[in-house]
């Protein structure tokens, strides 16, 4: 398949596209908001010749926040554009740059050419950087025509989507052959980027960027302070985030098993997506003392779940608890980011499917900050260890910090690819 036919089907499969946003907006009515900015229609007024910044949903908006940030510094005269394809990517932008003037948003256009041509003459970036994986031929190619660099910053890229990307080569090759830089967390990521036909110089190993997150000195001291607030400082509180549809009936049947041994312990449950924080507050009651965070009632000795319903309050969430699960990882969904609560040094637990942090994944559990467990009754025996064992949570989330503050410096790395690509 090579760029034309790949265009070609993308417009036949518009019906389905529409049909795909008419269904989740029946879960999440934010979908069928902004319509026109999803074919670069009614975009908003945006001053031109700064940065362009893709972002696809809240993971990567978080992750790019610090470069962002070092952007905006770097570059004070010029506006940042910031872009993601989900509501909840939005929410997460606009509350973590809402307040900062130089920073404009909006929807990417779908990776039609004449919607990515509209999109680029309206904003007309200097340079563009997209976000680990968001790999976009057509937006890519009007790039190249109009002479901005792209750059791919923070890029992953698993075995099985080499493999994907590699079925498509006459699409994908010279697509990777029109990045100006792709900063790769790892040589083995590297090397798969190289053999789809990335050119040799533009490919760096510059390591994660989540590695560089930094916590807020005041964010502990908060948490400690709202379980003193809750008379549950001595009480067992563990976390389970971000989690995926079949995933939480296994947390909650390990929380079960847990209560048997440890009867005053508190479950945090954060969903991943907004659209399923009804579903599994309903699935959460039907079985336990549940309160809802959004609610903002306090969790009482009763309560056995608090229900993380609310958005941009991961992190203060983790801090509340003594060990966390990372979701994603008990369905094959390829888990999500274990450096949040390793960077609070707390104790990591993941499920078996972790291929979308493999590299990072494995260097925290060589190092003693995570345990990977295969199913509801594996999770349950870890937390329950990590409870009765003190020591032993410290000493895991002592070392999954070390990995944290060894592998730092990846943000400096990449931007100084970045200002070498600024005209």
């Amino acid at each position: 398949m090579n760029r034309t036919l790949y265009t070609l089907l993308f417009h036949l499969g518009l019906p389905l596209l529409a049909l795909r946003l008419y269904l989740r907006a029946r879960k999440a009515p934010a979908y069928g908001r902004r319509l026109g900015e999803r074919f670069a229609f009614r975009l908003p007024a945006m001053r031109k010749g700064g940065i362009w910044v893709h972002a696809v949903s809240v993971g990567e908006s978080i992750a790019a926040a610090p470069m962002v940030r070092a952007l905006l510094k770097a570059y004070p005269e010029l506006p940042i554009t910031l872009t993601c394809m989900t509501p909840t990517g939005s929410e997460r932008i606009r509350a973590l740059f809402g307040d900062e003037p130089r920073v404009q948003h909006c929807y990417l256009p779908y990776d039609l050419p004449w919607a990515a041509g509209r999109f680029l003459d309206h904003v007309q970036p200097r340079l563009g950087v997209i976000m680990e994986t968001e790999l976009w031929p057509n937006h890519i190619h009007q790039c190249a025509r109009r002479g901005i660099p792209v750059a791919l910053a923070n890029a992953r890229l698993s075995e099985r989507s080499a493999r994907g990307y590699g079925r498509f080569a006459r699409l994908t090759r010279p697509m990777l052959a029109e990045m100006s830089l792709i900063a790769a967390q790892t040589e083995v990521e590297a090397q798969r980027f190289l053999a789809l036909g990335a050119r040799t110089g533009c490919v760096q190993v510059t390591g994660s960027i989540k590695f560089d997150l930094k916590i807020d000195e005041h964010l502990v001291p908060r948490a400690q302070a709202l379980r003193q607030q809750w008379a549950a400082a001595s009480r067992p509180v563990w976390i389970a985030a971000s989690t995926h549809d079949g995933e939480d009936a296994l947390v909650l049947q390990a929380h079960r098993q847990l209560l048997q041994v440890h009867g005053d312990a508190l479950l945090i449950l954060v969903p991943r997506h907004p659209e399923r924080f009804e579903a599994v507050r309903a699935l959460c009651s039907q079985q336990f003392a549940t309160v809802r965070r959004s609610t903002g009632l306090p969790v009482l000795a009763q309560t056995q779940v608090l229900l993380g319903d609310t958005m941009g309050e991961l992190l203060f969430l983790y801090a509340l608890a003594d060990m966390a699960f990372v979701g994603g990882s008990l369905v094959p969904t390829g888990g999500h980011n274990p450096l949040e609560p390793a960077a609070l040094a707390l104790p990591v637990l993941m499920g078996p499917h972790v291929f979308n942090f493999l590299e990072i994944s494995a260097m925290l559990r060589e190092a003693g900050g995570l345990q990977q467990v295969d199913d509801a009754q594996g999770l349950a025996g870890a937390v329950q260890r990590l409870v009765e064992l003190p020591q032993d949570a410290r000493r895991m989330g002592e070392a999954g910090r070390a990995v944290m503050r060894a592998n730092q410096g990846a943000l400096q790395r990449l931007l100084e690819g970045l200002e070498k690509l600024m005209p």
